[in-house]
C-alpha cells in the first residue's frame, strides 16, 4: 500500500500550509449521492478525507453527525455501501488519502479480520474506531495491521510496527504521564482532539490549541493535526499557524443536511474558503 498520509503532509508541508482534512458521513443523503460529495471536496481543496459509517449510536458525535446517521441509515445504508463509495472513490481519486471513521459494532460484527481485509481492498488508508480503547486494541488493531492499514484509535497503546503506521489521537485530558504512551511508535500524524467533548458543540480557544500542539510538537516530529469545533476559515487559518493539519467535520454535513441531493456545490464552495483561508498561510511566508 503506499502511504498517501504521509505523501500528503509532507507536500502541504512543501507549499508551507496546514493540510485541510474534511469529514462527511457515507451514505448521507444517499449512497447514490456521496460521491458527489467526495468529489466536491477534493475539488474544493481538501487533502485527506474522513469517511464516516453510519451508526445508530454515534456517542462522541453532536448532533449535526447524530442526524447524518441518522439520514444515511434510513436511505439503507450498510457497510457493504460505505466499501463501494471508498472503492468508487479511490479509483477516481487515486492520490487523496481516505479514512473510515467510525465504531466497532459495524467493523467487528462480521469479524475483524473480514473488515480489515475488506478495507484494504477498497483502497482506503486508515481507520478510526471511537469506541475501542486501547486495552481492547485486540478486538480490530491486529486485523488492520494485517493489511497494511493505518489504525486510528482513542489514545491507542503502542504495537510494534513493520513499516506500518499507527496513528494517535490525543485530547485535553493526555496529560504528561499519558503522552509517551500515546506517541511511542506512531507514525503518519497525531490527531489532536482539541475539546473534551462531543463534536460540533464547543470550541477549544485558540490560546489552548496553541499550548497543547507546542506540548506535542516538544515530544514528536510526527504532524499535528487538529480537530474538533472548527468551523470558520478565520479559525481555520489561526490553528493553521500553529498545527500541521486543520480537521472540519460537522459544519460540512450540516452543509449536507441542508441541501441535501444538492449539496455538493455549497460543499465545494465552503471547503474552498477553508482552503484558501490555509493558502494564506502559504501566501504570507
Amino acid at each position: 500500500m503506499s502511504d498517501r498520509i504521509s505523501a500528503t503532509y509532507a507536500k502541504c508541508r512543501a507549499e508551507g500550509r496546514a493540510a485541510l482534512v474534511c469529514f462527511v458521513t457515507g451514505g448521507d443523503p444517499t449512497p447514490a449521492d456521496t460521491a458527489a460529495v467526495l468529489d466536491a471536496l477534493v475539488a474544493g481543496g481538501a487533502d485527506l478525507i474522513e469517511l464516516g459509517m453510519p451508526f445508530t449510536d454515534p456517542m462522541a458525535d453532536g448532533p449535526a453527525i447524530q442526524l447524518a446517521n441518522l439520514r444515511s441509515l434510513g436511505a439503507g445504508t450498510k457497510t457493504a455501501d460505505i466499501l463501494a463509495i471508498a472503492t468508487a472513490f479511490r479509483t477516481r481519486h487515486p492520490e487523496t488519502p481516505l479514512i473510515l471513521m467510525g465504531y466497532a459494532n459495524p467493523m467487528i460484527r462480521r469479524g475483524a479480520e473480514w473488515f480489515a481485509k475488506a478495507a484494504a481492498q477498497s483502497g482506503v488508508d486508515g481507520v478510526i474506531c471511537v469506541d475501542i480503547p486501547n486495552e481492547e486494541d485486540q478486538e480490530l488493531g491486529p486485523a488492520l495491521r494485517a493489511e497494511g492499514l493505518e489504525v486510528v484509535m482513542w489514545q491507542s497503546q503502542p504495537v510494534p510496527a513493520e513499516g506500518l503506521h499507527f496513528i494517535r489521537l490525543a485530547t485535553p485530558t493526555t496529560d504528561v504521564a499519558r503522552l509517551p504512551a500515546v506517541l511511542e511508535g506512531s507514525s503518519g500524524f497525531l490527531y489532536y482532539v482539541s475539546v473534551a467533548g462531543i463534536t460540533g458543540k464547543q470550541q477549544a480557544a485558540q490560546t489552548s490549541i496553541e499550548q497543547a500542539v507546542a506540548h506535542l510538537k516538544s515530544g514528536t516530529d510526527l504532524p499535528i493535526a487538529v480537530g474538533f469545533g472548527v468551523r470558520t476559515p478565520e479559525q481555520a487559518a489561526a490553528i493553521g499557524k500553529v498545527a500541521d493539519g486543520v480537521v472540519v467535520g460537522s459544519a460540512i454535513v450540516e452543509i449536507v443536511g441542508l441541501h441535501g441531493t444538492n449539496a455538493a456545490s455549497h460543499v465545494k464552495d465552503y471547503v474552498g474558503s477553508l482552503r484558501a483561508a490555509l493558502n494564506a498561510k502559504e501566501t504570507a511566508q
